[in-house]
């Protein structure tokens, strides 16, 4: 418990506060709504508000070997934490230590290194060993250590299940950009920098920005998308390809995309792509005349979009 007392020390600021937590992967809609809550919750009492996130995804810890992908980057969620108005924002390591603390324990560091008056959470929100911190539980805890705990119901769309990261990543895996673009309130984002590949887009006129992506980010399917980039301190339309380039017998799926009316080098920027809708499915042309053809077809199909 050190680490998390160290972690806390080094984030929080003065003063007492409300905070939520949780993993947070993805800052979708829900989790908004959740740290808005505790945002007002918080002015009412005269408190500052933190949230408190943990990283890497339990699920990791508590079943090792297990693939899981994020939804961002752990620099992208804190960003993306930090700009719902906040306070502060303390990333915790999550540890197979860490996982067999109970939850009254937890809280006391909660409440001793971020003097948390108030803990707002999702109605099914648990932590602690076996995941023993439930609501009711908390709400025990807290009438010992002083803290209230104020449970929220999960944000829901008509006639479906509550938001949740699972649900984002499905219509992810799906390339329904539109669902995960209403689910997260902002479309979905890859960030990365810009590496050398072997420039074979701009051999047949179309030159393409290789984007350096991480193992554990969850992609779309493999196809070709309307995508804006923000490079260089400018937004820029673009094609972005997702996939191995199976017209030259590629086997490494790469990010690539293909600036409109754009023209500079920039390797080793970083780069923000934001995918907005999904053109086609990748597929293998019988020579590099049709697949130029192709190409043409959809950056003319991505004027479209943003005309």
């Amino acid at each position: 418990m050190l680490l998390v007392r160290d972690e806390l020390r080094h984030a929080v600021s003065s003063g007492d506060h409300a905070i939520t937590l949780g993993v947070f992967d993805g800052v979708h809609r829900g989790h908004q709504m959740l740290i808005e809550r505790a945002r007002a919750e918080a002015k009412a009492r005269g408190l500052g508000t933190g949230v408190v996130t943990f990283h890497p995804s339990p699920v990791t810890v508590l079943r090792p070997g297990t693939p899981f992908a994020y939804l961002t980057t752990l620099e992208q969620r804190v960003e993306l934490l930090k700009a719902t108005g906040v306070d502060w924002v303390a990333v915790v390591q999550f540890t197979s230590e860490l996982s067999q603390v109970s939850a009254e324990d937890f809280a006391r560091v909660l409440v001793e290194e971020a003097r948390v008056r108030l803990i707002v959470v999702g109605e099914d929100f648990a932590v602690g060993r076996g995941r023993e911190g439930t609501v009711p539980r908390l709400q025990e805890i807290g009438k010992g250590l002083g803290f209230e705990v104020i449970p929220v119901p999960l944000l829901k769309r008509e006639s479906e299940d509550a938001i949740s990261s699972t649900r984002v990543r499905r219509a992810l895996a799906e390339g329904d950009m539109a669902e995960v673009t209403r689910m997260l309130g902002r479309p979905y984002s890859i960030r990365g920098p810009v590496l050398h590949g072997d420039e074979r887009g701009r051999a047949i006129g179309f030159p393409t920005l290789n984007i350096g992506v991480s193992a554990d980010r969850a992609l779309p399917p493999n196809g070709v998308y309307v995508t804006r980039a923000e490079v260089q301190g400018r937004m820029c339309h673009g094609t972005t390809n997702i996939g191995v380039q199976p017209t030259f017998e590629g086997t490494t799926r790469r990010v690539e995309t293909h600036l409109l009316d754009f023209d500079g080098n920039i390797y080793g920027q970083v780069v923000t792509i934001d995918l907005l809708e999904r053109l086609r499915e990748e597929r293998k042309f019988e020579g590099v005349e049709a697949l130029v053809a192709q190409i043409t077809r959809d950056v003319a199909a991505t004027r479209s979009y943003f005309a």
